[in-house]
């Protein structure tokens, strides 16, 4: 197996647009570049948003702008049932606990605003809740003191040019900024994105993982699960956002960026890479 494996892992809910030519042609001539692999992944495991026609649709735009991958398209689907069995797993290990708390009853059970964190940190109000306790329509979320006990010191490394280094994560900060994630959500037999991912990129063999700034801050969650799971920890690269003229990031829902409207256009895969600097 070559030394270097990356792969491109869009979800199939809408069109690509520039922002996902910009990492898919990064991730797939750095690839190139070291003789490694490039690997596509469908991360369609919301089963209402992802559709086969959007699924087409990307292999047709990554086709176009002159990528090709190794090996079969990757979904994750029919993975559904395995991500379930490891999940069951932190369950014999006392590690998850169910929670029926809505993003209203947690936004009231916090004394005050959260410093310093992007995203509202759960207070621990089901935490002490035993999985006989659990409803079908209960989250199961980890236990991240309990957690952070089994691992012991843990890190990764970054190669992006705005969090490059080597990065450790300190408990301390982990609880006050991560804290009980969902892993599995209410009413879905599916785990959370950032736990399929860390499965998928150990059973790919993905040494390393090239994505938007964006997700940089999932980055610690999943090292801390792969830890878990004894799973090995890639390099990470989250390269710059393609934003549109007022600044902001681009969505799926931004058609008039998306690639085949472009393509409709007359745009040639060499202009792509001109406007997104590449």
């Amino acid at each position: 197996m070559p030394s270097f494996t990356t792969r491109f892992a869009p979800s199939p809910t809408g069109p690509l647009h520039l922002g996902h030519a910009y990492s898919a042609i990064l991730a797939h001539d750095i690839a190139r570049a070291n003789g490694g692999r490039f690997l596509l992944r469908m991360e369609d495991t919301d089963l209402e948003r992802c559709k086969p026609e959007w699924h087409a649709a990307i292999l047709t735009d990554l086709t176009w702008l002159g990528l090709t991958w190794d090996g079969p398209v990757y979904r994750q689907q029919p993975k559904i049932p395995d991500y379930t069995a490891r999940l069951e797993t932190l369950i014999a290990r006392d590690l998850l606990y169910p929670c029926s708390c809505t993003r209203s009853d947690i936004r009231a059970a916090l004394a005050a605003p959260q410093e310093g964190v992007d995203h509202i940190v759960y207070p621990g109000t089901c935490r002490a809740r035993p999985m006989s306790s659990r409803q079908p329509k209960d989250a199961l979320r980890l236990d991240l003191a309990k957690a952070l006990s089994e691992i012991g010191p843990t890190s990764f490394v970054e190669t992006g040019p705005a969090f490059a280094g080597h990065h450790k994560i300190n408990p301390t900060d982990a609880l006050q900024t991560i804290g009980d994630v969902v892993l599995s959500r209410k009413g879905e037999d599916i785990v959370a994105y950032f736990l399929a991912s860390a499965f998928d990129d150990a059973d790919q063999g993905i040494t390393h993982v090239i994505r938007g700034q964006d997700l940089f801050a999932f980055t610690p969650v999943q090292v801390l699960l792969q830890k878990l799971f004894g799973l090995p920890t890639p390099v990470y690269h989250h390269h710059a956002l393609i934003r549109d003229d007022a600044g902001k990031r681009l969505a799926k829902r931004d058609d008039a960026r998306a690639l085949a409207k472009f393509r409709a256009e007359g745009a040639t895969p060499a202009d792509i890479r001109r406007m997104i600097g590449l």
